[in-house]
């Protein structure tokens, strides 16, 4: 999928593809790629989310855009996203150091053992939503609950993004844990300092992908992989 991702990106980019231009129908792609349909359909969902194309129902896939700017998560820009999550979570992981309950703890543990053993990416990320509503609630103030409920869904597509082209979920899981850590020992200053980190790390590898595309167009001659 990124062999065809970064295959069509680099074709729009270099404007093979213009604003305007409709891009070829899935099934001309998948021969041409030499892919499955779902894996097409997954580097297209990708374009979409880059804020490259828009895929109008009936009518096909279109350009929008000519390079990658600002990607897009369910309502939110993820400039936007990461703001509002630096200005909640940062704090809200303090809060949590102090002010968790045993079953808060219970709860956070156990998703992090369910989280590190999940291999399906899909039920990994409705997990990562789930542990960070479980640090909001550990909290101990709906506001921030209510707050990261609000952008629940971006968080899910965010995270989906992040490790179908960023390869995140060990790295996170290890983040997660660091977080755990800290609310465990009931340190408000490593709880805060691990949340930063895992918030940096979040947008190191938000800004990779979307300021280095991998145009290496050799890895889909004779097939871009299944």
């Amino acid at each position: 999928m990124e062999a065809v991702l970064a295959h069509l990106r680099g074709a729009i980019e270099r404007g093979e593809y213009a604003i305007g231009d409709k891009l070829p129908s899935e099934a001309e792609l998948c021969r041409t790629l030499e892919v499955s349909r779902p894996v097409l359909r997954e580097a297209l969902r990708a374009l979409q989310t880059m804020g490259l194309t828009v895929s109008r129902t009936g009518k096909g896939t279109f350009v929008v855009a000519g390079a990658v700017e600002d990607p897009t998560f369910g309502d939110y820009a993820a400039s936007d996203l990461m703001e509002v999550r630096r200005h909640v979570e940062i704090p809200v992981a303090g809060y949590a150091a102090l002010r968790r309950t045993p079953e808060n703890l219970d709860h956070l543990a156990h998703l992090m053992d369910r989280m590190e053993r999940e291999t399906d990416t899909t039920a990994w990320v409705a997990m990562d939503t789930l542990f960070h509503l479980a640090v909001a609630e550990a909290a101990q103030n709906p506001v921030f609950r209510r707050v990261i409920e609000e952008i629940r869904d971006a968080l899910a597509r965010q995270s989906a993004f992040l490790n179908e082209l960023g390869g995140r979920r060990e790295q996170s899981n290890r983040e997660h844990r660091a977080i755990v850590e800290a609310l465990t020992h009931g340190s408000e200053e490593d709880a805060v300092a691990a949340m930063t980190h895992h918030l940096d790390r979040v947008e190191t590898t938000l800004t990779d992908i979307v300021r280095s595309p991998r145009t290496d167009d050799a890895r889909t001659e004779g097939g871009a992989g299944r």
